[in-house]
């Protein structure tokens, strides 16, 4: 569906202007897409993000500092989102024998387990929702977003 059905409006400012907007609607769209895969884990897609920098760190705790840095929102409360995942068993705090002030993060068996069948979820959807662009137009807009950002 065209940008300007999605959102109902027939003109744009000029393109710059519509390509701001389809990608602002499109990345809203795919968060919500993510939350409803990961509803049945109980985890939302941010606190799915932190399993995911973990696991890629494991068997290396984190620090909620070093999560901030790599969380791909970076408006989260990545404190918040450890206690949570705490509470649920999914990854562990420790205070850092060397320097109390210190916490380190690690992912727990549950919470590895939990993500690896999330993430085999989210891969098959990802795949089908993106099945209607080709490997070489997924790098184009890889290369698009990037440069937006530079």
């Amino acid at each position: 569906m065209k940008i300007e059905e999605a959102i109902q409006q027939k003109r744009f400012k000029n393109a710059y202007h519509q390509a701001h907007i389809n990608v602002l609607f499109t990345a809203s769209w795919l968060s919500q897409q993510s939350a409803r895969i990961l509803r049945p884990f109980n985890i939302s897609w941010q606190q799915f993000n932190i399993l995911r920098i973990l696991r890629g760190m494991h068997p290396e705790p984190a620090t909620v500092k070093l999560l901030t840095e790599r969380m791909i929102d970076k408006m989260s409360n990545a404190s918040r989102l450890v206690d949570k995942l705490n509470r649920k068993g999914l990854v562990e705090r420790k205070t850092c024998p060397n320097d109390r002030r210190r916490v380190e993060i690690r992912v727990t068996d549950l919470g590895l387990n939990l993500l690896e069948k999330a993430s085999q979820v989210m891969e098959s959807n990802l795949e089908a929702k993106m099945a209607s662009i080709s490997p070489e137009e997924a790098q184009q807009l890889s290369k698009i977003l990037n440069k937006i950002r530079d």
